[in-house]
């Protein structure tokens, strides 16, 4: 796994916009056994090859909130990062990602509301030129004057 700053904190005052993090991932099926376990999500079309071949997929695919987890990721860890809050994401789902795509995810600062300490991200994720998944976060941000 790659990503491009330490993990941490950037408080909402240290904030601007067209700021960006970014993560790399390759996408295991290792990956996709856990996050099933996990999410009780075992549907066959991310676990079963032959099942997987008869549906529109043509092959097994990772789970959408799987890939939407890497949003998380970047969010929690770096942009913002520690002490930050989800308040909603909106998710589109475009294309699937498959076990042994190396997934790319940016989140980027859109816009900030510092009374109320909110944070607009927006993101995307992609596999080489394809973009899979794109959405926006609103997220509340640490603040130094609350620690």
């Amino acid at each position: 796994m790659l990503d491009n700053l330490q993990r941490g904190t950037i408080c909402i005052e240290d904030l601007e916009i067209g700021m960006r993090r970014y993560l790399q991932k390759q996408v295991t099926d290792r990956d996709i056994q856990l996050f099933a376990e996990v999410s009780t999500d075992a549907n066959p079309v991310h676990m079963d090859d032959e099942y997987a071949m008869d549906t529109i997929f043509e092959g097994r695919i990772a789970h959408g909130m799987l890939t939407a987890s890497l949003i998380s990721a970047v969010i929690g860890e770096q942009l913002p990062g520690h002490g930050t809050v989800y308040l909603r994401q909106d998710l589109r789902f475009l294309a699937p990602v498959r076990p042994g795509d190396m997934v790319y995810t940016v989140v980027e600062v859109k816009e900030i509301d510092h009374s109320r300490r909110r944070v607009t991200l927006e993101c995307h994720c992609a596999v080489g030129d394809t973009v899979v998944l794109k959405g926006e976060a609103l997220v509340l941000a640490p603040s130094r004057k609350f620690d």
